[in-house]
């Protein structure tokens, strides 16, 4: 396998997950922030708003390939679709453009930021948190979430309409699939959890609300912290093991 330029792949990884996380973030801080023209839209505004967030991203990141998310680089890493050099320079420049894009809808967001008394919607703006804290059953949500993203983007690529993780290879539309595969699976799987299905998505902007001079702010519930990154990379490679059997890609 020929690497790509590193360089030029960590750049593309980064301002693809930092416009991911800019919009996605946004459509949270719209819905959940007071005094905003979108306070109140509900959870289904939240899950197309990802949903869009994740098309952008895609598009501005054909480079490398949009991976995007930690979840969905292991999954390509365990299937060998990329090295073990590429996997670790994307996840860093995810989780880098992922405390970008959170920052930059903080000063987006600012002064509704400032009015908000809630300091619950403020961090969730930017990472997850359940709905009931069960910190076993929220790790199983979150494996079932992005086993069912993961393994339907290796369908995806079966069918030879999206190659994520493959530098240069996704035109305008294959960015499509893929948003609306989010979508689905925010309103399906996305009310225990709020569906990080990304570590990159959850960490980072954690990490950004932590350091962040937000005020009235509180905890960053690093307590929970662990369960977005650590079930969505044990769902990334149960699909990778068993994408080749279920859809039948062995050779």
């Amino acid at each position: 396998m020929t690497e790509p330029n590193l360089g030029l792949y960590f750049l593309s990884e980064l301002v693809g997950t930092a416009m991911l996380l800019l919009l996605g973030c946004g459509v949270v801080a719209n819905v959940a922030l007071a005094k905003n023209k979108g306070n109140g839209g509900g959870f289904l505004m939240v899950n197309w708003g990802w949903g869009l967030a994740v098309f952008a991203g895609v598009l501005v990141s054909a480079y490398s390939g949009a991976i995007l998310n930690p979840a969905v680089g292991i999954g390509l890493l365990v299937a060998g679709k990329i090295t073990f050099t590429m996997f670790l320079v994307a996840t860093g420049a995810e989780l880098l453009g992922a405390i970008i894009g959170a920052v930059l809808c903080w000063l987006a967001y600012k002064q509704h930021f400032d009015d908000e008394p809630d300091p619950a919607n403020k961090l969730g703006v930017f990472s997850t948190g359940p709905a009931i804290r069960s910190y076993g059953w929220n790790l199983v949500t979150e494996i079932i979430g992005t086993f069912v993203l993961v393994f339907v983007i290796f369908a995806f690529a079966d069918y030879g309409d999206v190659k994520v993780g493959t530098p240069g290879g996704l035109g305008p539309l294959t960015a499509l699939p893929v948003a609306l595969l989010v979508v689905a699976i925010g309103a399906s799987l996305g009310g225990p959890t709020g569906y990080a299905i990304n570590p990159a998505r959850d960490l980072g902007p954690r990490i950004a609300h932590a350091i962040l001079p937000i005020k009235g702010k509180g905890s960053s519930d690093w307590a929970y912290s662990w369960v977005p990154v650590v079930g969505p990379l044990i769902g990334g490679v149960l699909a990778a093991l068993l994408a080749p059997v279920l859809l039948h890609l062995v050779k």
